[in-house]
């Protein structure tokens, strides 16, 4: 029979990325959504029309036994949370409820269903679990680059609450016998990256100029430093760390560092246009706390699942300028379609 697994966060870009694989690869593949109607249902569906839906809350206990009970998954990818760290600070609790106290609300789901104590475990049919940890739990490095061993010093509340998600992973596989993992993911981005986000900003905003659409766009600290991949890349180290016969975590990303001011140069480029004539840097985008620079070892992860990154950073900022041109021209299009309409 098919494996099958449960995906928090289905409706965001790692989900949506992860489904698609998993797919390919035989699984039968649930989304946990909440109650309420969700905007991005009908975009997941589309990507992947063999998705399943199940209800459920990282915030509810009960709706995840529930959910779990329903689904009965062989592997469990959490990848919901709160994803936008300045938003973190403006909404410390929420992002901590959701980020870090989510995080244990599921393992502890998955006790009770497994049956899991301190005295008796069955490790043949555990369920694996895959917790969504951040290079942002580095914040104040301790070296570069960044290791499986390099000491955590977070410098906003989301970096705190992912902490906390890793550590009580790692205790709920030491205290239960809980096949559970955490990728430490470095920054990944997409053509599906939220608007909010500044590798989308940069190229939402050079196809908007390029299209006549806008003039300028207001970016903070151009010297901030990230290793950035791809995320269609970094789902299948997910997947590939709970193939594993023992759980461990994984620092992922591509070991190559560049700056917000590189991201901009690449993406005005792709478009034939100088970047200095339209941005201009705005105090107020400045994080309270900055995390200057983010650099992956991946090297345990290369060695181990035998996983490299396949999109170079120019490719993909290419990528997404060229799909958010097309997006751009079809709204501009639509647009003037009205307008001619309303003078009819």
């Amino acid at each position: 029979m098919s494996k099958r697994a449960l995906i928090t966060g289905v409706t965001g870009q790692d989900g949506s990325y992860l489904a698609e694989h998993l797919l390919a690869q035989g699984y039968q593949v649930w989304g946990l959504i909440r109650g309420q109607a969700n905007p991005r249902k009908s975009r997941v569906s589309r990507l992947a029309s063999d998705l399943s839906f199940v209800h459920g809350d990282l915030m509810d206990q009960a709706s995840l036994v529930s959910a779990l009970d329903h689904v009965q998954p062989d592997e469990v990818y959490n990848l919901g949370a709160v994803s936008f760290v300045p938003m973190s600070w403006q909404q410390p609790e929420l992002v901590t409820e959701v980020n870090g106290a989510g995080v244990l609300r599921m393992l502890e789901a998955i006790r009770m269903i497994s049956g899991l104590n301190t005295s008796r475990s069955t490790r043949s049919g555990r369920i694996r679990f895959y917790q969504a940890s951040s290079s942002e739990m580095f914040g104040k490095v301790a070296e570069t680059p960044q290791r499986e061993s390099t000491r955590f010093h977070p410098r906003s509340p989301y970096g705190v609450a992912k902490a906390y998600g890793h550590f009580i992973t790692r205790n709920y596989r030491e205290s239960f016998d809980m096949y559970g993992v955490s990728g430490i993911l470095f920054n990944h981005e997409s053509p599906r990256r939220g608007a909010e986000f500044v590798t989308r900003k940069i190229s939402l905003a050079v196809a908007r100029i390029r299209l006549g659409l806008q003039d300028k766009l207001a970016l903070g600290n151009l010297d901030a430093v990230r290793d950035w991949g791809f995320a269609g890349d970094y789902v299948k180290a997910m997947h590939l760390m709970l193939q594993q016969d023992e759980p461990g975590d994984y620092v992922i990303g591509t070991g190559v560092m560049h700056s917000v001011r590189d991201a901009v140069q690449i993406a005005f480029d792709a478009v034939g246009l100088n970047w200095e004539d339209h941005v201009m840097i705005d105090p107020s985008l400045v994080r309270p706390a900055e995390v200057e620079t983010l650099c992956a070892d991946s090297g345990m992860a290369r060695a181990a699942l035998d996983w490299a990154p396949t999109v170079k950073f120019e490719e993909l900022m290419q990528m997404m300028v060229e799909s958010d041109l097309e997006q751009a021209s079809r709204t501009r299009d639509y647009g003037e379609l009205l307008a001619a309409a309303d003078s009819w």
